[in-house]
């Protein structure tokens, strides 16, 4: 039997890891998940080839790097024992590269930037609303530290995995505020967020419920890089039985597309996909949390280097810096200037500029609001 080419070192526990997983699955690529499913030594060589990779800065993200970026924790990629990849949108990029005839990415320009749109804002609004279903909803019944505790047991030094979880455990409810869940009188000056987070939840679940009764994948006939990203942020909380039980009451349909590629069944390499009306719930809900987010996220940051602030992410945000105070769904927050998220913006508004007038204006006609109102 042939070694795969490629390593997905990730957790379960991590949205991005099921997202490239679940791109994997589509694409038909082989690989090895680790470390759940490998021995000590091929563990501890991969997190050293990734460690190192990481220390001389060659860890690429496709097509090209940028200083505003940060390395993960997990996942990355480990291409012929060698090359390390990260960033799971770009290596959704990547991936179409291989030379798939139905892309990740669709080649309409207006529909893929609408892919992409719906990708990042999983990415990083979604992933807030994740971590508030695992350690807010689900606080009392999830297992996640042991979860990822056994995952890497055959990185962890023998007799520590007790003590890893509880530290992972402790450490994830401590990044709650940094992720923008705060509950009431949490952190002092910091704004409740939880009814927010709750609210915004609810109405991106019964946008995708309203589109996955009427087709298979968010923009058509088949899979591509935006059903990915939903399916590990919402997917992601399958393992948290308070949260599961929620999500599986308020959305069945939707919970049964998640389950289905949990289980690699669903398979959508052929058909059409486009940007039409029934993807309209989902955008407005995204022009409602996730462009307001990321617009207020970079005036943040120009102001702060402005003043000359240089620290930023959290490390910043636990030494009190480069915090901002700002609004979505009506109601205030207070955040941390996150550089990754000003790439992640500049990104979509640099291939939002690239379309024509008349997809800009339909683009913004469904998000209701506009995508360069910062410039």
């Amino acid at each position: 039997m042939t070694t795969p080419r490629h390593v997905l070192w990730g957790s379960e526990l991590s949205p991005f890891a099921l997202k490239i997983r679940a791109m994997f699955e589509q694409v038909e690529l082989p690989y090895r998940w680790l470390p759940a499913d490998g021995g000590r030594l091929e563990n501890l060589r991969v997190d050293l080839r990734i460690t190192v990779a990481k220390l001389r800065r060659t860890v690429v993200r496709y097509p090209a790097s940028s200083p505003l970026d940060e390395y993960p924790l997990v996942p990355f990629v480990v291409e012929d024992d060698a090359r390390v990849l990260y960033d799971s949108s770009s290596i959704g990029g990547w991936l179409d590269t291989l030379g798939r005839s139905s892309p990740l990415l669709p080649r309409d320009p207006t529909t893929r930037f609408v892919a992409q749109l719906i990708d990042e804002a999983f990415d990083e609004f979604g992933l807030y609303m994740l971590h508030h279903n695992r350690w807010v909803v689900s606080a009392r019944d999830n297992d996640a530290g042991a979860r990822v505790a056994r995952e890497f047991a055959r990185v962890l030094p023998p007799g520590s995995q007790g003590i890893f979880a509880a530290g992972f455990s402790r450490r994830q409810i401590r990044r709650l505020p940094y992720l923008f869940s705060v509950g009431p009188s949490a952190r002092v000056g910091f704004p409740e967020t939880h009814s927010l987070l709750e609210r915004a939840w609810f109405e991106y679940l019964d946008a995708i419920e309203s589109i996955l009764v009427r087709r298979p994948f968010l923009l058509g006939e088949r899979f591509t890089i935006a059903d990915a990203s939903a399916f590990g942020q919402l997917g992601g909380n399958f393992i948290d039985p308070s949260a599961h039980a929620r999500l599986r009451a308020r959305a069945p349909r939707t919970h049964q597309w998640l389950d289905g590629l949990f289980r690699a069944e669903h398979r959508g390499s052929g058909g059409e996909v486009a940007f039409d009306d029934t993807i309209a719930p989902l955008l407005r809900i995204i022009g409602r949390t996730f462009v307001p987010l990321m617009q207020q996220n970079e005036q943040a940051w120009m102001s702060s280097c402005a003043a000359g602030e240089a620290l930023f992410n959290e490390p910043a945000f636990d030494r009190g810096r480069a915090l901002y105070d700002g609004e979505l769904l009506g109601r205030p927050f207070r955040s941390v200037a996150k550089t990754f998220q000003v790439r992640v913006w500049r990104d979509l508004v640099r291939s939002f500029s690239e379309l024509s007038v008349a997809a800009r204006a339909r683009v913004e006609d469904a998000l209701g609001g506009s995508v360069e109102s910062v410039r």
